[in-house]
């Protein structure tokens, strides 16, 4: 695997907010990989590729056409080749349902889409630096909710 970017993928079918994240990505001085995806499907169809470089970190919007987020995390965690994939749920809602329903399925953090573009960057600035291997060793429910 190349280790000279760290591979992101987003699936969101928001366009707008698909530009907004690559564009802030574009500004951060991380040098990154972002792969973008308009449904679940989508994006299912490119992590059971063969061929396709996995994620380091996967952002997962919840509400999507075709295959929603729950969806994917369920499919994701159920795979062996794909279970390891950092999953950072990444959603308008804070409900606590979808919090906990997350969490309980086994993502790995859980981000309000910030409506500030300085907030969006320090956000993914954070989650891509994180030590993956640390935080989900003592992840609970505290930590488990990104707050700005």
């Amino acid at each position: 695997m190349n280790t000279d970017f760290i591979n992101i993928c987003l699936a969101d079918d928001d366009e707008d907010d698909r530009l907004f994240f690559t564009d802030a990505f574009d500004e951060l001085k991380i040098n990154t990989k972002v792969s973008t995806f308009n449904d679940g499907v989508a994006l299912m169809n490119y992590l059971n590729n063969e061929n396709s470089v996995l994620p380091s970190v996967l952002f997962l919007d919840l509400n999507m056409p075709k295959k929603n987020g729950v969806e994917c995390l369920l499919e994701i965690k159920k795979n062996e080749k794909l279970s390891d994939i950092a999953i950072a749920i990444y959603s308008t809602s804070s409900s606590e349902e979808h919090i906990e329903e997350t969490f309980i399925n086994g993502a790995n953090i859980y981000i309000k889409k910030p409506n500030d573009f300085e907030d969006l960057k320090k956000i993914l600035a954070e989650v891509v630096t994180i030590n993956w291997q640390y935080h989900t060793s003592g992840l609970n429910k505290d930590n488990f909710l990104m707050r700005m």
